[in-house]
């Protein structure tokens, strides 16, 4: 149950956003750049460290919806997604995208222990500058959206149709509001 009033019918952080619009304009329109905006990675990719990031931080709420998104984007692969999950070193991924998930996850943990290597092992493996400056902002960003959602013990659907369906309107329609002035990630 979460620890304030919000709309019942808005699960995970979109409750909480509603509840407090202003702000929750604000991180819509954050998510959106950083999950939509330009950048040398793609859509699926991008929601697929928010996904990892967000598994590894325990939010449910935010690995499944991310996960579902990741899923998506990327042609309906759900096994991909659920193996970068369980461990990007054994995961069908790229060595470009297994050394910026080692970077998300020294961010996600203490992210002063990201260091030179760790950057030049992401280089040599055809990640620009730009690939880890946005993986690192990727990182940091859902490790604040993760402690946002379970530090409000926000409302977290059992059903996994319930992110699938999520993950599929976050592809289709991104992160900003349609139409209105309630935000809608």
């Amino acid at each position: 149950m979460p620890h304030i009033e919000i709309p019942s019918h808005l699960p995970g952080v979109r409750g909480l956003m509603a509840s407090k619009p202003a702000s929750g304009l604000q991180l819509g329109a954050l998510a959106e750049q950083l999950l939509r905006g330009v950048s040398p990675l793609s859509v699926g990719e991008r929601e697929l460290i928010a996904a990892y990031v967000s598994h590894r931080n325990q939010t449910r709420y935010c690995a499944g919806a991310h996960g579902a998104a990741a899923a998506h984007a990327l042609g309906g692969d759900h096994a991909l997604v659920e193996a970068v999950q369980q461990g990007p070193a054994t995961a069908p991924i790229d060595e470009r995208m297994r050394a910026l998930l080692a970077i998300a996850e020294k961010v996600r943990g203490d992210a002063r222990s990201v260091t030179s290597q760790d950057v030049a092992a992401a280089r040599a493996a055809g990640a620009s500058d730009e690939a880890v400056h946005d993986t690192v902002l990727i990182a940091a960003a859902f490790c604040m959206f993760n402690r946002y959602v379970d530090g409000l013990a926000a409302i977290t659907p059992e059903d996994p149709a319930v992110y699938d369906e999520i993950g599929a309107a976050l592809v289709a329609n991104g992160y900003l509001p349609r139409g209105g002035p309630a935000p809608s990630p």
